[in-house]
């Protein structure tokens, strides 16, 4: 009884085999239909291996929202020098709220020289390469993003040799905490002291024959530092041209959450556009000379994600490319032989009936000769 169910059950399965088997006599193999298969392996090897090139690829999302945070400390990211005595100028931050920032809170001023050694002007080459490449092929950033951690320093390299030039030069570097409204960062002469209208600076003892705001930005970045990332700025160099001389920089700064597969972040991405000036009242261009970096925070955040294809999503598309090769080689495959077969019947008709016996009578014989054994002998 059972051995019977088994049979009923092993027919049922043969009667819906989706896939049934056709003897090997009853195949017909053809150098046509092996080198059409040639082809298809071929092809699906191709794309099977670029296939696998892009699963093993990531790219990045970008995704958009409003930035609700407004109560939290905005960090600043300061490492600029100036060509004139740390004695003369003095940094701090004004924002929208009158909040005045010190440079005291967490900036620090070394006197240094302002030109730089060979090693760290070929890092500086580098720097500029790479920030003008940025700007011409922005899909350059999401590479940025993804070696993030993965990559060494981007800040300036000590000097390798040891100069006995007397420091000319200041460089104010460290980080300070600000309110995330629109505010204003700005080295200029004199030290910053507190005022009841805003803030002042004590520039009346610095001559002016002495004011020289050639400048180099090494870095400056907004939110939690991150080694590797490359900002807009980095790399700065500008020379005044004159004492009196005005650089400003208005910057645009986005939230941004950072998730890849090296680390989770957030920090900020901005943008800058840049201005300068030669300070001359009589001619009408008012102002003060200095260094002016007034920023402004935008309303949206960027949250910047790190996705992979997952597997089933390979196999989906690889079993795709088999199928639809196997597929489209057959029917292409079947249609040449459909139309080689049309034009050689085609070219045997008219072999055939050029073969015209003329007959005693005047009529002529289309027929094809019969071929007999006799006939052979």
């Amino acid at each position: 009884m059972r051995r019977l169910n088994r049979k009923k059950t092993l027919n049922l399965m043969k009667e819906l085999d989706a896939f049934p088997k056709v003897p090997e006599s009853y195949v017909e193999t053809s150098a046509s239909g092996g080198t059409v298969s040639l082809i298809a392996f071929t092809t699906i090897a191709f794309l099977t291996i670029m296939e696998f090139t892009v699963y093993r690829d990531t790219w990045m999302k970008y995704e958009y929202e409003v930035d609700k945070d407004f109560t939290s400390k905005l960090r600043i990211n300061i490492d600029i020098t100036v060509a004139m005595r740390c004695q003369y100028v003095g940094a701090d931050v004004l924002d929208l709220a009158e909040t005045m920032v010190a440079s005291a809170d967490g900036l620090i001023y070394e006197p240094v020289v302002f030109d730089l050694s060979p090693q760290q002007k070929e890092w500086q080459r580098m720097l500029q390469l790479i920030q003008s490449r940025l700007q011409e092929e922005h899909s350059l950033q999401d590479v940025i993003f993804k070696s993030a951690f993965k990559s060494g320093s981007t800040a300036l390299p000590p000097r390798e040799d040891n100069s006995l030039q007397s420091p000319d030069a200041c460089r104010i570097h460290g980080h300070l905490y600000v309110n995330k409204v629109a505010g204003n960062f700005h080295i200029t002469v004199g030290k910053a002291i507190p005022h009841p209208r805003g803030h002042a600076h004590l520039a009346a003892l610095v001559s002016h024959e002495s004011y020289n705001f050639s400048h180099r930005i090494d870095h400056l970045s907004f939110g939690e530092l991150i080694p590797g990332i490359i900002n807009p700025l980095d790399g700065t160099e500008k020379i005044a041209s004159d004492h009196n001389q005005m650089f400003q920089y208005f910057i645009t700064v986005v939230p941004t959450k950072l998730h890849t597969y090296k680390i989770s972040a957030e920090t900020h991405q901005f943008s800058v556009t840049e201005r300068e000036r030669v300070i001359n009242h009589a001619a009408g261009s008012h102002g003060v000379s200095g260094i002016f970096m007034k920023y402004d925070i935008s309303s949206l955040m960027v949250t910047v994600t790190e996705e992979h294809m997952p597997f089933w999503q390979f196999l989906v598309r690889l079993c795709g490319i088999i199928g639809g090769i196997f597929s489209t080689t057959g029917i292409l495959h079947g249609f040449g032989r459909f139309v080689a077969e049309v034009i050689f019947c085609r070219f045997r008709l008219g072999s055939y009936r050029s073969t015209s016996v003329p007959l005693p009578d005047g009529h002529t014989n289309n027929h094809l000769p019969l071929i007999t054994d006799n006939s052979t002998h």
